[in-house]
């Protein structure tokens, strides 16, 4: 007799994969503001596990849409190298913090909760605000956007410092700062752009937790099943349900979690 017991021990990830991966589809925002909690919350996945879990989960889904973007030149390579110049370092300075300095595990798993919370209600934020902040963000003016250089690598270090911590900011907190960082640029390439910009911090985020332990593979496998399909019909169906309906959903959803989190 074959035991199938793994299979329906990963089933529930997989279908948590798809239902994140379905509303991501949908909205284009939300995955790892939703993924985290979920684990921590329902599957009682430890905060650490499940922050460098996620990262390596967001780093391969938006492999895919960072090469779709770059193709189809959405993507500005200046900016992103300008947000990397402070994330990447600012990522690796907080992994090396959390590897060398004698971390308390229940101490670590305070300060992500904390993280959270706070991450969670300003993305719900970024969320709702995201399409007032994208009708002025057309076809563009075809000027060439400002560099601003020294304030998006400060905004990048604060993007690294606060994924590399709750897994929570690269998507929806990244395109509405983006947003009011560079008015003239076209939405598509402030969206291409940030989504270019995740890919490697969240894959050098998640490969500083794959060395500190903090992934668990087989849940990473179960919610890659999940996800990738669910990406696929969400991204079909987006324009099916509206905006107005889904965008509040999500962000009261994200205002749950950050209670369910601090006080379940």
């Amino acid at each position: 007799m074959v035991d199938l017991s793994w299979a329906a021990a990963l089933l529930p990830l997989a279908s948590a994969g798809f239902g994140v991966g379905f509303l991501v589809g949908l909205t284009g925002v939300g995955g790892g503001a939703l993924m985290t909690p979920l684990l921590i919350s329902t599957f009682g996945v430890a905060p650490a596990t499940a922050v460098g879990t996620d990262l390596l989960y967001a780093s391969v889904t938006k492999t895919v849409g960072g090469w779709r973007h770059h193709v189809a030149e959405n993507v500005d390579w200046l900016i992103v190298i300008r947000l990397a110049m402070g994330s990447i370092p600012a990522a690796i300075i907080l992994l090396a913090i959390m590897s060398y300095m004698p971390f308390n595990t229940a101490a670590m798993a305070h300060w992500i909760r904390y993280g959270l919370a706070f991450a969670l209600p300003v993305s719900a934020v970024a969320i709702v605000l995201y399409p007032v902040l994208m009708k002025g963000h057309g076809t563009g003016t075809g000027e060439a956007p400002p560099k601003r250089t020294i304030v998006t690598v400060l905004f990048g270090v604060a993007l690294g410092l606060l994924v590399t911590l709750t897994s929570v900011g690269a998507g929806a907190i990244g395109v509405v700062v983006l947003a009011m960082l560079f008015p003239s640029l076209p939405a598509k390439r402030i969206v291409g752009t940030d989504i270019a910009h995740a890919v490697p911090l969240t894959l050098v985020a998640g490969a500083g937790h794959l060395g500190l332990g903090h992934v668990d593979p087989w849940i990473l496998i179960a919610l890659l099943c999940g996800s990738i399909p669910g990406i696929l019909l969400g991204t079909r169906l987006a324009g099916v349900a509206p905006e107005w309906l889904l965008r509040p959903l999500l962000a009261l959803t994200l205002f749950y979690a950050a209670y369910a989190l601090l006080y379940k």
